[in-house]
């Protein structure tokens, strides 16, 4: 069974920082891209980033590039979302998916629970 579950969320001052963390199991992680999408309170789903593993190819939402970092670690079968410089506007629940890049748009599948995150102004 396909499991990814999150943590790391929390409530920030904006400015502040936040670092998602992603455990997969129950599929071969190495063979996969895995991203982050949000959801936030009345609009739609977003693409945050994703990350190839084999050939290190990442992609950032126009909305997220300079502030956030992500990166993997194969042999802990993780993902990881470093948060910084955090707006208002970035609150929402955070979900890791497996992903795909096309034409510069992500697709996900297998997505898990979600972890909140909130930024205060």
């Amino acid at each position: 069974e396909v499991q990814l579950v999150e943590s790391g969320g929390g409530l920030v001052q904006a400015g502040g920082s936040l670092r998602l963390s992603c455990a997969a199991s129950g599929f071969a992680f190495d063979d996969y891209a895995i991203g982050w999408f949000r959801r936030a309170p009345g609009k739609e789903r977003e693409g945050v980033s994703c990350i190839y593993s084999k050939i290190g190819i990442t992609w950032y939402a126009d909305s997220v590039k300079g502030r956030f970092t992500i990166s993997r670690d194969n042999a802990k079968k993780s993902v990881y979302l470093q948060m910084n410089s955090l707006k208002p506007e970035d609150t929402a629940v955070y979900s890791c998916a497996v992903c795909t890049v096309a034409a510069g748009l992500p697709t996900f599948d297998y997505w898990g629970q979600g972890t909140q995150v909130t930024v205060s102004s």
